[in-house]
């Protein structure tokens, strides 16, 4: 990912200015604070530290299927600005590494915390895993809400759903059943 830098100053002013766009008092008592929070939010998305997410540990086995499931990532649709959620399911086939489960999430918000869409966050999920477990056996599926859909334009409540198969789980019907089931408790 590139690192980004936030212009905090500027994105202050931008959050008055909306503020007062909207109609509103910028200096009303509720209001009062609100443009330095804004800043304060979109400083601490962007420059999400995710901590150390290459810890692998050897394998004492090969070929047992590990799925971590219904991990919750925010993000931010990069077409309309407003939030949606997914929750990550990421499978693989152990071959000589395994990884230290806690990276599988910290791998998945560090995606998420960019302007983005859901597709993207499941192809580059898939391919930090791949990378990082040395496995071609990957497979991530991120079921999300987003809020661009509910509350605005149609305002429908719906799932949305993106699944990347790689290796056995593109070419075996039975492997990618077995990790849906998994993916799915």
């Amino acid at each position: 990912m590139v690192e980004k830098k936030v212009d905090y100053e500027r994105v202050l002013r931008l959050g008055r200015e909306l503020l007062e766009a909207l109609g509103e008092d910028p200096d009303r008592e509720g209001l009062r604070d609100t443009p330095r929070r804004w800043a304060d939010w979109w400083k601490e998305f962007v420059m999400f530290e995710p901590g150390v997410v290459d810890t692998t540990f050897e394998s004492f086995s090969s070929g047992q299927l590990v799925t971590v499931s219904a991990m919750r990532v925010y993000s931010i649709c990069e077409h309309h600005l407003l939030p949606f959620w997914c929750d990550v399911s990421i499978g693989y086939i152990v071959h000589e590494r395994v990884v230290g489960l806690s990276k599988f999430a910290r791998i998945a918000h560090d995606v998420a915390h960019h302007l983005q869409v859901q597709e993207r966050i499941t192809d580059l999920v898939a391919d930090r895993v791949q990378q990082l477990v040395g496995s071609p056996d990957v497979v991530v599926l991120c079921r999300g809400v987003h809020t661009c859909m509910v509350m605005r334009g149609i305002k429908t409540e719906g799932t949305m759903t993106s699944i990347v198969k790689r290796g056995v789980f593109e070419s075996n019907p039975d492997k990618l059943s077995e990790f849906l089931t998994f993916a799915k408790e």
